[in-house]
């Protein structure tokens, strides 16, 4: 992926992942594994976290400790 140095690394990851989410290449329940995004968007677990985090206070993703997190089953926000 190519990054606009204007904007942090996680905003843009975030950017990404929200449109999978809307595209349903990620359905509901769609487990996101913060290895294999910080593999395949080649950052450090804590920017991966973080673009997570983002969607998760948008309410499209919801984290449950020891399991990971999931996308959520409701509709995405207009």
């Amino acid at each position: 992926m190519q990054y606009d140095p204007t904007r942090p690394k996680w905003q843009q990851i975030a950017d990404v992942l929200r449109r999978r989410i809307d595209e349903g290449v990620y359905p509901a329940h769609h487990k996101l594994s913060e290895v294999q995004l910080e593999g395949e968007f080649e950052v450090a677990r804590i920017t991966m976290r973080k673009a997570i985090k983002a969607l998760r206070d948008e309410g499209r993703v919801v984290t449950t400790p020891g399991m990971g997190s999931f996308v959520t089953a409701t509709e995405a926000p207009d």
